[in-house]
């Protein structure tokens, strides 16, 4: 019984403001990561949001709040939206390259606990969390995230350029061409 947190609601500055809703490859940002996870097996396709979040098909949205909330409180509402789920996926928005063969990687090695991605020798999400550790997930504090609870997690291997976070418009660009190079024949 996983869900699926998918964490949407960032503030995008870096970015200029309204970084979800940039088109990427004709769609917006944000639609890339929920559309490669919209097949998967979840219980539940949770999408922390704010008023600037486009809309994710398939997703139940929740309202971040207060809206320029830092990380930790994405995350402590998309756990406290959980119901009767015994673990959690989360990802975010804003990684629009992430394969589905990574976050099906990560469900089929998850044994109960935690298992997170590792890139570049950094335990961090997308990353699968046991309900064991829910409350710690919702008293997290700051703009820092899920860090801590990662640390020593098992990981699953994920390539840098694929975990691209995108921030920048210069990002953006890098994103487009990463999109179009794996599409040309």
């Amino acid at each position: 019984m996983t869900a699926l947190v998918l964490l949407g609601a960032g503030r995008g500055s870096r970015f200029g403001g309204g970084k979800l809703n940039a088109v990427l490859a004709g769609k917006p940002l944000a639609r890339h990561a929920a559309d490669r996870l919209a097949g998967l097996p979840f219980t539940r396709f949770i999408a922390v949001c704010s008023a600037t979040t486009p809309d994710l098909p398939g997703f139940e949205r929740v309202m971040v709040s207060p809206a320029d909330g830092p990380l930790s409180r994405s995350i402590a509402t998309g756990v406290a939206a959980l119901g009767d789920e015994t673990s959690v996926l989360i990802a975010l928005a804003d990684m629009p390259l992430v394969p589905t063969a990574h976050f099906q990687t990560l469900l089929a090695a998850f044994d109960g606990d935690i298992v997170a991605s590792r890139v570049d020798g950094l335990a961090m999400v997308p990353a699968v969390f046991g309900a064991q550790h829910f409350t710690a997930l919702k008293q997290l504090s700051g703009d820092r995230g899920a860090g801590a609870l990662l640390r020593h997690a098992p990981a699953i291997e994920l390539d840098p350029a694929l975990a691209l976070d995108v921030d920048t418009p210069d990002e953006l660009r890098w994103a487009e061409q990463c999109i179009l190079a794996a599409a040309a024949p």
